[in-house]
C-alpha cells in the first residue's frame, strides 16, 4: 500500500531536530511524527510562524514530512493524579505551583493549543512534500484517574470505575469539541496507566466521550501482546477509529519468571522480567496479521516505529527495523485472485 514510514522523536528528544532529521533520512525514514519537546517542537515557541516554518524548512531540507505531532507527556496530565513524577517531564508553565487541579487544568488548555498548532502546523506544509494521507493528527495519553484500582483489592466501591470514567468525559469532551472546531484528531495510544489499555477499556472511554468523532487511537501492538490482548482483533474492532499507527515490537515469556506481568518494580532489560520492549523483528508481535487487517481497514495513514530497545544501539535498531516494516508492508491485492481462471480474462 506504500503507506509512508516515519519516525517517532520522542525516544530522540535528547537530539536537536536539525540533528535527528538527516540521521532519520540516512536510515531511510519518509517522515518524523514529532513530539512537541524543546528540541523537537519547543511547546515555548510553537505559536511562533517563524519557528514552525523553520521545522518545516528543516524536514524538507532532509527529504522528510510529517503527519503527526505528538503530545503524550502533556495529556497524561489531564486525568492523572499529579505527583513528583509528573513535574519533571512538564514545563514550568504548567507544572506551576505543582497544585494538581491546577495542573490537570493547564494541561487541558495546553491540549487545546496542540490542536490549534497542529492544524497551523499542517497547513504549512511546503510544497514538493506529498499531502497527508490523514487529517491533522495529535498522538498522545489522556491519562487516568482509576489506574492505581487496576486490581481490585481491596475490594473497589461500587461507583468507583464509573466515575473514574465520568471524569475522564468531563475533562475531555471540552477539549475533543476544540478538536473538532480545528478539524484535528486525537489519537490516544491505548497503555498501562491510560483510561484505555485493552480493548475492554477502550470500548468503555469511547462511550464515555459519546463516541466523539476527534477521538480515535493510536494503534500500538506492544502495549497488547504481553497483556493477552489480541492486537489484531483491536484493529478490527475499532476500524473506523485506528487513527494513527506505531510499530514497536515487545517480548513477552521470556524471563527468568521471576517478575510477572505487572513487573515486579523491576527496571526494563532486567533479566527477571516477564515481558520487554524489542526492536521490531526480535520480538513477539506477528506484523504480518497487522498489516492484513490494516489493510482491510484500508487504513492508509503512516507506519510511525517507535524504537524503544534498550538492549540494542538505537540507531542500528531503527534502521534495521525500518527495513523490517517496509518487508512487512505490502499491498493488498486489487484483483480477486481466483478471477484470473474466467476465461473472460484469459
Amino acid at each position: 500500500m506504500a503507506r509512508p514510514i516515519t519516525l517517532f522523536t520522542g525516544q530522540w528528544a535528547d537530539m536537536k531536530l536539525e540533528k535527528l532529521a538527516p540521521i532519520a533520512k540516512k536510515m531511510g525514514y519518509e517522515g518524523l511524527e514529532i513530539a512537541i519537546t524543546q528540541n523537537h517542537f519547543d511547546p515555548a515557541k510553537m505559536d511562533n510562524q517563524a519557528y514552525l516554518k523553520s521545522r518545516w524548512d528543516i524536514l524538507k531540507k532532509n527529504g522528510l514530512n510529517c503527519y503527526a505531532l505528538s503530545n503524550h507527556l502533556v495529556g497524561q496530565c489531564v486525568c492523572d493524579e499529579i505527583d513528583a513524577r509528573h513535574k519533571a517531564m512538564l514545563p514550568d508553565s504548567i507544572w506551576g505551583d505543582g497544585k494538581p487541579e491546577g495542573v490537570r487544568r493547564r494541561a487541558a488548555e495546553e491540549m487545546v493549543r496542540t490542536a490549534k498548532v497542529c492544524k497551523k502546523f499542517m497547513s504549512m506544509r511546503p510544497k514538493g512534500l506529498a499531502a497527508s494521507p490523514i487529517p491533522p493528527t495529535v498522538t498522545g495519553f489522556t491519562g487516568s484517574s482509576i489506574w492505581k484500582y487496576l486490581y481490585s483489592f481491596p475490594p473497589v466501591l461500587p461507583g468507583t470505575i464509573e466515575n473514574g470514567y465520568k471524569d475522564f468525559a468531563k475533562r475531555w469532551i471540552p477539549i475533543l469539541d476544540e478538536f473538532d472546531k480545528e478539524g484535528v484528531n486525537f489519537a490516544l495510544e491505548v497503555h498501562p496507566t491510560e483510561i484505555a489499555f485493552d480493548i475492554a477499556s477502550a470500548e468503555r472511554a469511547l462511550a464515555a466521550v459519546k463516541k466523539h468523532p476527534r477521538f480515535g487511537f493510536n494503534f500500538d501492538p506492544s502495549h497488547f501482546g504481553y497483556q493477552g490482548v489480541d492486537y489484531v482483533k483491536f484493529i478490527r474492532k475499532f476500524s473506523g477509529r485506528i487513527y494513527h499507527v506505531h510499530m514497536k515490537d515487545v517480548w513477552w515469556g521470556h524471563g527468568t519468571g521471576e517478575a510477572g506481568v505487572f513487573g515486579g518494580h523491576t527496571d526494563f532489560c532486567d533479566s527477571r522480567r516477564y515481558w520487554d520492549f524489542r526492536s521490531i523483528g526480535h520480538g513477539d508481535i506477528n506484523f504480518e496479521e497487522i498489516i492484513v487487517a490494516l489493510n482491510d481497514i484500508s487504513y492508509k495513514g503512516p507506519l510511525s516505529v517507535e524504537w524503544e530497545d534498550g538492549r540494542m544501539d538505537r540507531i542500528h535498531g531503527a534502521s534495521e527495523s525500518l527495513q523490517f516494516v517496509k518487508s512487512y508492508d505490502f499491498p493488498p491485492s486489487a484483483i480477486a485472485f481466483d478471477s484470473a481462471f474466467d476465461r473472460s480474462n484469459q
